[in-house]
């Protein structure tokens, strides 16, 4: 079973009355991934990046998924991967994975589909801000790794976390 970060609930599935519905069907992660190469060749965790935007930032797939579905377009001919300097691979589509998304055209479009009827409608200050506050994480784990620092982070986002719960 593939591991996924969902706010509030199982990682596959959201409460939907009685029935419970997955939040891909089997097989979305692998054309939207493939998707997003075509688009621009891609590092994993660009591509788990570019998944959670599309879904609106309440859903981001995990590593344990991400990887081994890029893994399986390779071993399916679909995606190539170089390594790269740094030690990270970076995925591209070939061109036997180009012709199998426009085969499955019809179907990535139904997952796209769903996933904008499916996200939250945000005012756009709020998900800047968002976008503002991810950035700045990102960019302050990136620089500086040492205990102290990420003490001092996790207190702001602890004290953050209390302060939007009363507002």
């Amino acid at each position: 079973m593939h591991s996924h970060h969902v706010r509030g609930g199982d990682p596959f599935e959201q409460e939907g009355g009685r029935r419970r519905e997955r939040v891909f069907p089997p097989g979305a992660i692998r054309l939207l991934a493939l998707s997003i190469l075509a688009s621009q060749p891609c590092h994993g965790y660009e591509v788990i990046r570019a998944i959670g935007a599309l879904v609106g930032g309440d859903y981001s797939p995990s590593p344990g998924t991400i990887y081994p579905t890029l893994a399986l377009l390779e071993d399916m001919g679909l995606a190539t991967a170089s390594v790269l300097d740094d030690g990270r691979k970076q995925y591209r589509i070939t061109p036997a994975g180009q012709q199998h998304l426009d085969a499955h055209a019809e179907d990535l479009e139904r997952v796209r589909r769903r996933l904008a009827q499916e996200r939250p409608a945000r005012p756009p200050q709020l998900q800047r801000a968002i976008e503002n506050f991810r950035a700045a994480l990102r960019l302050r784990l990136e620089a500086d790794r040492d205990a102290a620092t990420l003490e001092r982070v996790i207190a702001i986002i602890d004290r953050a976390a209390v302060d939007i719960g009363r507002a």
